[in-house]
């Protein structure tokens, strides 16, 4: 198993960039921006970053928010109104290449949509690896990664370097502590404990998938990775049902599903939408893309599988 979840957690020394999939998102320009208030976020305490040269950092692009040299791991609630909450409860995870997070578009947009839904929300705003504390210097740093990516995705047989799994300590801790607090809290919470589900996006998607197959100390009862890595993995015995969404697209997809068969072959339910644009980081949809209809279908296989009734 642990030499298949290495392989899955390829995607995360490549997710370093959104693609030029989301040029027409506004500006892709970085902008630093002062870290916004965040009154309801709440510390986890699992500990700082090792090396870590620069203190937690904000900036814009496309129009969103986003945080990187994260050392302190949080986790923020999105509680669904008393009168139609479900107990079903989902630990949402941004992406960013565990290098920073699309707080917005993948965090708090995605919470409160869930919690409309009467689905208790958490966005955890997980520890990352260190960046240039310059803006610049980190701008000019992916802007290489760029580069390296489009003349990789030219090439289909390139494939981008492996990450040791102890890349994910750090995360897989915060993701625990996050499980263990909504678990300790869950009558003042109204979280159901045999519904806490997991979606991830990009390397949260990853993270989702890491913490499913490696954590035990984490029992979801579904999963969500969303535009995520598809390679095969071994499934355990006590997987959870899985939702995947991804765009054809998405400079990351490059036609293997074996994660999907993965699943299938252990007889675990698993539903699968490609859609045919969005690209990469489409979050809950761009527009005129057919991607925008994930949202509602995740909502849809949520009720069908009894996770919305009270």
């Amino acid at each position: 198993m642990q030499s298949q979840l290495i392989n899955f957690l390829k995607i995360f020394a490549v997710v370093c960039i959104w693609f030029s999939s989301n040029a027409f998102a506004q500006d892709p320009k970085m902008y630093p921006i002062d870290a916004p208030k965040e009154p309801n976020a709440i510390p986890l305490k699992t500990g700082g970053v090792a090396n870590q040269p620069a203190k937690e950092s904000w900036f814009r692009q496309w129009g969103d928010p986003m945080a990187r040299n994260i050392t302190e791991a949080t986790l923020t609630p999105f509680l669904a109104d008393p009168k139609k909450a479900t107990g079903t409860t989902v630990i949402v995870a941004p992406g960013g290449g565990v290098m920073w997070l699309s707080m917005g578009n993948e965090g708090w947009e995605v919470a409160e949509a869930l919690a409309a839904q009467g689905i208790n929300a958490f966005v955890l705003k997980y520890r990352l690896n260190p960046t240039p504390a310059s803006l610049e210097e980190f701008e000019n740093q992916l802007k290489q990664r760029t580069a390296d990516m489009e003349k990789a995705s030219k090439d289909k047989n390139a494939k981008p370097p492996e990450r040791s799994n102890r890349d994910l300590t750090n995360q897989l801790q915060d993701v625990e502590a996050a499980y263990a607090m909504i678990t300790s809290r869950a009558k003042e919470w109204n979280v159901n404990v045999n519904k806490i589900g997991m979606m991830g996006f990009s390397a949260g998607a990853g993270l989702t998938m890491a913490t499913t197959l490696q954590s035990k100390k984490v029992k979801l009862a579904f999963i969500s990775p969303i535009y995520g890595g598809l390679d095969a993995v071994e499934v355990p015995k006590n997987a959870p049902p899985m939702f995947v969404a991804l765009a054809a697209d998405d400079f990351l997809f490059r036609g293997d599903t074996g994660l999907i068969k993965s699943w299938y072959d252990a007889k675990i339910p698993v539903e699968f939408h490609l859609y045919q644009n969005g690209g990469h980081g489409f979050g809950l949809g761009n527009p005129d893309r057919t991607s925008n209809k994930w949202f509602d279908a995740y909502i849809h296989w949520l009720n069908v599988n009894g996770f919305l009734k009270p």
